[in-house]
């Protein structure tokens, strides 16, 4: 961080987040399309619940090892969504480390800000926060169908975001605001749900055609037969 400074510890760790998230880039790219591949693979899901809904441990092993199955065929991996967070938490951990004990980054200053001191205008917890919502949001926007658990992480998080960042040194703020903002930017340029929910849009629009167009086909053949 130091000698990305420029002479200013928090430009320095804007460079540091900027360029950190840029190498995650390709991993959270694998993060989305497979949460998008899981997402898909729902309805499927769902039927395989329905049809193991006995709670006996053969029905319930069954239903593992099914459940398994399909992940394997589509190449799933459930738990990539969990990568990403992974990753960062030495990150974070080591920022956490420098901002408490590096005299240039912890009597560092930026703009109002005492780096090694929390924010006293409570500025960056509210972006912290805000940029989380957004990015939590949009991801959720992208997902086939809602359910609560995602409903309270949309809010959860963001509320997390705030009440650690209000509590903790603003140079840890500062990580957090630009590294949710780029992932806000990032969401909406790799996994932007207004375009797939149009996507899926003109899909249900094509298959409800095709559907019309094949019931018209019939129609004529069984006025012959009668």
């Amino acid at each position: 961080i130091k000698m990305l400074s420029f002479g200013n510890a928090g430009i320095g760790i804007i460079l540091f987040t900027l360029i950190i998230r840029i190498i995650l880039m390709p991993l959270m790219h694998f993060q989305t399309k497979s949460m998008r591949k899981t997402q898909e693979l729902q309805p499927k899901l769902k039927a395989l619940q329905q049809q193991y809904a006995s709670k006996d441990s053969e029905t319930q092993n069954k239903l593992r090892a099914e459940t398994q199955r399909l992940y394997a065929e589509n190449n799933v991996n459930p738990y990539a969504g969990c990568l990403p967070l992974l990753v960062q938490m030495p990150i974070l951990m080591a920022l956490w480390q420098s901002i408490s004990r590096v005299p240039a980054l912890q009597e560092g200053k930026f703009l109002w800000l005492q780096l090694g001191d929390r924010d006293p205008y409570f500025i960056l917890p509210i972006l912290a926060a805000l940029f989380t919502f957004a990015s939590t949001y949009l991801s959720s926007m992208s997902q086939i169908e809602s359910n609560a658990s995602l409903k309270i992480m949309n809010f959860a998080m963001p509320l997390m975001i705030l009440l650690m960042g209000i509590n903790i040194a603003s140079g840890l703020s500062l990580y957090w605001v630009v590294s949710n903002a780029f992932q806000v930017v990032q969401t909406l340029i790799l996994n932007n749900p207004f375009k797939i929910r149009q996507e899926r849009e003109e899909a249900a629009r094509k298959e409800r055609e095709r559907e019309r167009a094949l019931k018209k086909a019939m129609s004529p053949k069984k006025k012959r037969k009668k």
